[in-house]
This record gives C-alpha cells, sequence and structure tokens, in this order.
C-alpha cells in the first residue's frame, strides 16, 4: 500500500565531476609551484680536507704518506703496516727531524671514521704543520 506518490529527485545543483576536475588542477598547480628546503636536523662542521698532491708539486723531500685501511692492519706509513703507537711514533720522529715534514693522509671511503680522525688528532700532536688528506675508493691503498 503506498500513500504518498513517489517523487522524481531533481538532479544536484552543484556538479560534482568539475569539482574534482578543479581541485585536482588546483593540487598539482600547489605541487608544482611550492618551494621545497632541505633543512638538516644536525648541523655538523666537519675538518677541511685538501686535494690529493700532484705528482710533482712537492719540492725538497717526498712527504710522509700514511694510509687508513678499512681493514686490519689500518694504519699504513707508505707501505708498511703499523700499529696505532707505532705510528704515533713515527709522526713524532718524523716532525722531529722536521718541523716542515708534510704529512699526507690517504683514507680508504669505507675506513672508519673513528681511525681517520684518530690519525689527524697524532699527526698534530706530532707537531706536524703541513697535513693533507684524501679519500680513496673502496679498497685502494
Amino acid at each position: 500500500m503506498s500513500f504518498y506518490p513517489r517523487r522524481r529527485r531533481a538532479a544536484p545543483a552543484i556538479i560534482v565531476i568539475s569539482l574534482i576536475d578543479v581541485l585536482i588542477v588546483l593540487l598539482v598547480f600547489l605541487l608544482v609551484t611550492t618551494t621545497y628546503r632541505n633543512q638538516p636536523s644536525v648541523k655538523l662542521t666537519l675538518p677541511e680536507v685538501a686535494d690529493a698532491p700532484k705528482p710533482g708539486a712537492t719540492q725538497g723531500k717526498p712527504p710522509l704518506v700514511v694510509t687508513v685501511a678499512a681493514t686490519e692492519p689500518a694504519y699504513y706509513v707508505g707501505n708498511r703496516a703499523v700499529t696505532e703507537d707505532k705510528l704515533g711514533q713515527e709522526l713524532q720522529a718524523a716532525a722531529k727531524g722536521d718541523p716542515e715534514v708534510q704529512v699526507v693522509l690517504s683514507a680508504d671511503k669505507a675506513a672508519p671514521w673513528e681511525k681517520v680522525a684518530r690519525a689527524l688528532q697524532l699527526a698534530r700532536k706530532a707537531g706536524a704543520k703541513n697535513i693533507r688528506a684524501f679519500t680513496k675508493g673502496a679498497g685502494g691503498r
């Protein structure tokens, strides 16, 4: 039994499809015109590192090359493997013999930063004033 006749609903006054299109255009516009800033959460002050010395650029005595490797033994003076204590002794002996000795610190990219920083600290503690540092590809010596 039907007491009321069914009424047909009228079409909505707002066309939803056109509204969605306009919103998508606005969203794309905002995405394109927005500028993004990359702000680091922790600001670090890292030591400045010079480039590798060019062959033949040094005059006089050749530099003392200290290599920090990723694997043990971690320290090399020239091609000789040394311990951390021996490295400090050799740096002190080199600085005592020639106060203007040039120390070149060559570190493997995979070497732990702690060992690289320790080698720099030992060179400064020994009294070397001319210290240069650079990195090599992983595994290079």
